[in-house]
Formats: structure tokens, C-alpha cells, sequence
């Protein structure tokens, strides 16, 4: 008598539950926006140290956007559901927002959302803010007086007082424009942001006190680990 058949006890099982993938960061970002001449990247040094998280200035995430071995060595250690998490974040950007794929707008951005995939991290500019989720950010904006915005720009890049007006016109015109590839809203809105701080009145460092102090209240209120994959 032929015995019965037993199912296999190797090859194949079937298609594998492919692992959870992330929904959010792991931790939280500190996204720094700021009105020109208002000293936000200055802020964000000072924020830095107080939290001993890296600072990603416009011009660093330019530079590693354009630069392939940097930005791949930066980026070498980023675990995979979270790598899964920013480039599918930055597809969803770059169709919900008629964006050219291979556009460096799309690449700066996809770059951003790695960076802060892994959180722990102040990045400033480069609409941030406007690109991570908002449990996982504290936005911050940074503004001063139009005259101490306008001093600062004179004395730094030497222009007379109208020349350090209109530059600082110009700047704020050309962040806000940049912005609107990302996003609908009104950049000037202080609604937008989880907090605004005024450097001339705070003083630098009392400015970034105030910001790692909300950034220890926003972590208070972050969702736990349980709510960062997908369920099984």
C-alpha cells in the first residue's frame, strides 16, 4: 500500500510576510525655517550643541545632494525600512506636487527625508518643515525685526542700508518662492510652525534654549514604537 503524501519539509513555504515598514522616523527633527538676516542657522548651531545632534545647513544638503560619494557614505548606515520610508516619501512629493523626478528640487528633498529618517538631527531650510510628518518634527521659525534683520545683513556682507533692504527682501522672496514647490501654505503663517522665536528679543542663545526646551516636550508627546510600522 502506497503510504500517504506529507507536504515538504523543505523548498518551498510560500511568499514571506516582507517586514514591517517604517510610517515615520525613528526620532524627531528639529526643522529650522528663518526670515533672512534673522540669524536662524546661528540658532540652529546653538541648538545643535545643546542637543548634541549634527546641523545640516542649505548648504551642506546642497553640497551632498550634488556630491554621489557623500552622500551615499553619509547615508551607508541608514536601516532599510527607514531608507523604504524616505523614498517612497519623496515619490509621493514629487507626484503629488507635478515634480520632475530628476529635478533637484526632488533630489534636495530626498535628501532631507533621509537625513531625517533617522532623526536626532537639526536641519535648516530647505523646507523641511513642510516636508516630514509633524509628529516626528519640531518646526521652527525664527524671526526678528525688519531693522535688526537689515543691520545684520549691512555690517556682514557690507551694504549700505538700502542695498541690505532690498537683499533682504530679495532672500525672503526667493525662500518663499522656493517653499511653494512643497507646499500651499503661507510660509509667513505662524500657525504653520510649532514654534517661533524672536531672535532680537530672545538673544541667540536664549533662542535655542527655548527650542531644545520644546523639542523635550514634543518627544514627551511622540507616538510610541508600537505606532511607527505597519501592523503585521
Amino acid at each position: 500500500m502506497t503510504p500517504p503524501l506529507e507536504p515538504p519539509r523543505h523548498g518551498y513555504r510560500g511568499v514571506p510576510t516582507p517586514p514591517p515598514t517604517a510610517r515615520r522616523p525613528r526620532s524627531l527633527t528639529v526643522a529650522v525655517s528663518r526670515e533672512a538676516g534673522s540669524r536662524g542657522g546661528t540658532v540652529a548651531a546653538a541648538v545643535g550643541r545643546l542637543l548634541g545632534w549634527p546641523v545640516y545647513t542649505q548648504e551642506m544638503l546642497d553640497f551632498l545632494a550634488r556630491d554621489d560619494a557623500a552622500r551615499a557614505d553619509l547615508l551607508a548606515d541608514l536601516p532599510d525600512d527607514t531608507r523604504q520610508w524616505a523614498a517612497a516619501e519623496t515619490a509621493r512629493l514629487a507626484f503629488d506636487r507635478g515634480l520632475d523626478p530628476a529635478s533637484d528640487t526632488v533630489a534636495v528633498a530626498g535628501l532631507v527625508l533621509s537625513v531625517a529618517a533617522r532623526g536626532d538631527a537639526v536641519v535648516v531650510g530647505r523646507g523641511a518643515g513642510f516636508l516630514l510628518p509633524p509628529d516626528a518634527t519640531l518646526h521652527v521659525r525664527v524671526v526678528a525685526p525688519i531693522e535688526q534683520r537689515v543691520a545684520y545683513l549691512s555690517q556682514w556682507l557690507r551694504m549700505t542700508g538700502p542695498e541690505a533692504t532690498a537683499e533682504v527682501r530679495d532672500r525672503d522672496r526667493r525662500r518663499a518662492a522656493f517653499l511653494s514647490a512643497f507646499t500651499a501654505q503661507d510660509v509667513s503663517d505662524p500657525a504653520v510652525y510649532d514654534v517661533v522665536v524672536n531672535s532680537a528679543r530672545l538673544g541667540l542663545e536664549g533662542a535655542a534654549e527655548v527650542v531644545a526646551a520644546a523639542v523635550r516636550a514634543k518627544q514627551l508627546a511622540a507616538p510610541s514604537e508600537a505606532d511607527e510600522v505597519d501592523p503585521v
